[in-house]
């Protein structure tokens, strides 16, 4: 039985989370149908379109993101400090961008004199439209639904469009956050539809390579940066260095690719050797992380905090936990 949300996803286990949307009825998000030939391609665009709006909108930061053919794939962490710092006026600014709001919210902004019983309802409103946007199924509700109705609609069909429940995925420590970031970026190149990480089109790593090449100091504003882990005062973001990471997933695209270790370096990239990941371990990690982990990523004895954290009777396979984490 598939657990509920409150079993999967808690900032006291971990605020980072992997997620992946999946297409039903044999229905295409994009690519091109080989039994009509009708092309979907225009579909990406909707997704990272969508995708752009909801990270500048919620305290939800998008670390990595993949539109694949028939599932989207999303990496996301929570942020909360960011949602407690904002006013009551921010909060109903935002829930506008998504939502319609209601008619006292309108009035609210635009600055109309309120009665006692109103400025309470406002109150009530901002309360419950902050935790919303801070919350990861209120994310995905409002990245599948537009999408799933415009899909529809062009399909002059009506239904379901993706399944029930998205996966998750929770990433417990900094091993399971950079595994999940290049198994997601990786995606289109495992899966034969794209060359290299920089011709992976609706991709979170081509947009930092090409923000990397223009400027080297610039990444996307709607996606979480990489910050580095040399310093203590060092700003909020993935604490990885970009030219590291980059390095890394074209190191493990080509190997993935090929299919020859030989053929290629043997030199591990510097962050492979700071997060203690042996090779072996990694190809594990970055090839089959959905198929391994149901819904923990990370060192055994995370995991068994999580599932206690998440109230689950019991933890299996810790064995495999012990064998791909380096303690």
């Amino acid at each position: 039985m598939p657990k509920p949300r409150k079993a999967q996803i808690s900032l006291d286990a971990t605020p980072y989370y992997h997620c992946i949307s999946r297409c039903v009825r044999r229905s295409f998000l994009c690519g091109i149908d080989q039994y009509t030939g009708k092309s979907y391609e225009h579909r990406r665009q909707w997704v990272e379109d969508r995708l752009i709006l909801l990270a500048r909108t919620f305290a939800i930061d998008v670390c990595a993101f993949a539109v694949m053919s028939n599932h989207t794939h999303t990496v996301l962490r929570i942020n909360e400090a960011k949602a407690e710092n904002w006013s009551t006026r921010d909060v109903i600014e935002r829930w506008h961008c998504i939502f319609a709001g209601t008619t006292v919210s309108k009035r609210f902004l635009k600055g109309d004199t309120l009665l006692e019983c109103e400025l309470n309802q406002i109150t009530t409103l901002a309360k419950l439209w902050r935790a919303r946007l801070q919350d990861i199924s209120w994310f995905m509700r409002s990245l599948n639904e537009p999408i799933a109705r415009a899909a529809n609609q062009e399909d002059q069909c009506t239904g379901r469009f993706w399944e029930g429940r998205f996966k998750c995925q929770a990433l417990l420590d900094e091993q399971a956050v950079a595994a999940c970031l290049a198994y997601v970026d990786l995606n289109p190149i495992r899966a034969g539809i794209a060359n290299s990480p920089e011709s992976s089109d609706h991709t979170s790593v081509q947009k930092r390579i090409r923000a990397a090449k223009s400027d080297s100091r610039y990444q996307p504003d709607y996606l979480l940066p990489f910050v580095g882990n040399s310093r203590k005062d060092q700003p909020d973001g993935l604490q990885f260095n970009l030219q590291d990471y980059l390095e890394l997933v074209d190191w493990t695209g080509r190997i993935q690719r090929e299919d020859k270790r030989g053929s290629i370096s043997t030199t591990l990239p510097p962050i492979l050797q700071r997060l203690n990941i042996n090779e072996a371990q990694w190809m594990q990690l970055t090839g089959k992380l959905e198929s391994l982990f149901p819904t923990f990523v990370g060192h055994a004895d995370r995991v068994k905090i999580a599932s206690k954290t998440l109230g689950h009777q019991r933890v299996s396979g810790l064995a495999k936990y012990r064998s791909l984490f380096s303690t």
